[in-house]
């Protein structure tokens, strides 16, 4: 591989170099949404609709791009957010970027599907790790993940909040989407097209979920772990609960996806330090406003009282901005980074977070501002096409 990264000089450009290195059932796996996938296209449909006012004047030579959460500076405004069986896109990807994280100095969000244990997770990225907690039927499953986050230092515990049930993937269901792959020709053929990804793959094995794995029977193998899995999100999650988590975790604890204002008021009676406005990357229901259309309603009934992050369509430092704008304190992405692995493997995820704190920093100079704590609304185009477009929808409702 090419050490010298320059001729992908965007996210977009790794990003399409990672769609090509895929099979189609694993690229749609990582990219598909929801239903009709409505709600996927409106994270960036949305977040292009915003229009940023450039400053100028103003002594922006010496510019930072660090950003302070819950006591803990990190060097940008952004972090990698958590994927299932990320490892099923390309082997190794949760430790991959697990060290890329670490490295760069970003928190890095393991999931409770990881293909990568917790234990592993917090020995590469000790100073980055976060994890995300999906809160099992069992009791006990859930209380002794949190415990074993504690035991290896976990920085930040992320409930997340917007599964109750399973999303419709109509992608997956339509590529028969299953563990362990069950080969057909056509799949096959699909596979072989690929063959940088089929023999990394053959080489690690079949992925599966390595942190759940202490909790289902013994021996089970890809396709039960997965049942296993499928059984373990639960969908009695409500305040009586999240209070007993809060009690069991002692650092910061953040909800994610959040997208109703009122949800904040819960996220403040059960003593949660932040919320994390998501609509799950377009993955959990296709009617959804954009997780940016949510945010400015969530960061104000916040106000002081919660750390509010955002996630879901982020793709540039423009989109960063855009966010913090909009009052995120913070953001995080996913399908960028795992998609500039299975481009470039480490390398790509390096090169990822560099484009991405170039491009902040480019953006905070062009708006007039050095630091991201700066940024509010002022750093809005508030021109006539967005009175139009706000009284169009106020006369709709």
């Amino acid at each position: 591989m090419p050490g010298d990264l320059s001729y992908l000089p965007a996210l977009d450009d790794l990003m399409e170099l990672g769609r090509r290195r895929l099979p189609r059932l694993v690229r749609d796996y990582l990219e598909g949404g929801a239903g009709d996938e409505s709600g996927l296209r409106r994270n960036r449909n949305a977040l292009e609709t915003i229009r940023l006012l450039p400053r100028y004047g103003r002594d922006v030579a010496d510019r930072t791009t660090a950003a302070e959460i819950f006591g803990r500076s990190y060097a940008l405004p952004v972090g990698i957010a958590p994927v299932g069986l990320a490892d099923l896109i390309w082997p190794e990807m949760d430790a991959t970027l697990a060290a890329a994280a670490e490295a760069a100095d970003v928190p890095y969000i393991l999931s409770t599907a990881a293909s990568t244990t917790i234990e592993r997770a917090a020995e590469i990225a000790p100073r980055s790790l976060w994890f995300q907690l999906y809160v099992s039927t069992d009791d006990a499953v859930t209380f002794d993940l949190i415990e074993r986050a504690k035991r290896v230092g976990v920085r930040v515990l992320v409930v997340t909040i917007d599964i109750p049930v399973p999303g419709k993937r109509l992608r997956d269901l339509r590529n028969g989407f299953r563990l362990p792959f069950r080969p057909t020709a056509g799949r096959a053929a699909g596979i072989l097209a690929h063959p940088a990804w089929a023999l990394a793959t053959l080489r690690a094995g079949t992925p599966t979920f390595a942190t759940l794995a202490p909790y289902a029977a013994a021996g089970s193998g890809a396709q039960s772990l997965a049942a296993f899995m499928a059984r373990q999100i639960t969908g009695r999650l409500e305040p009586a609960l999240l209070r007993r988590i809060r009690e069991a975790w002692p650092g910061p604890m953040v909800l994610k996806g959040v997208l109703s204002p009122e949800d904040v008021d819960m996220a403040v009676a059960v003593g949660a330090d932040g919320v994390i406005v998501s609509n799950h990357g377009g993955r959990q229901l296709d009617a959804t406003p954009a997780a940016i259309e949510a945010l400015p309603a969530v960061a104000e009934r916040a106000g002081d009282r919660l750390t509010v992050m955002m996630d879901s369509g982020l793709r540039s430092g423009s989109d960063v901005v855009r966010a913090l704008a909009l009052g995120a304190s913070f953001t995080f992405a996913a399908r960028p980074f795992l998609l500039a692995v299975a481009a470039r493997g480490r390398s790509g995820a390096d090169h990822a977070l560099s484009l991405l704190a170039d491009e902040v920093g480019r953006v905070l100079g062009l708006t007039g501002h050095t630091d991201p704590s700066q940024l509010s609304a002022d750093a809005l185009w508030d021109g006539p096409f967005v009175r139009r477009r706000t009284s169009a929808l106020d006369d709709s409702l």
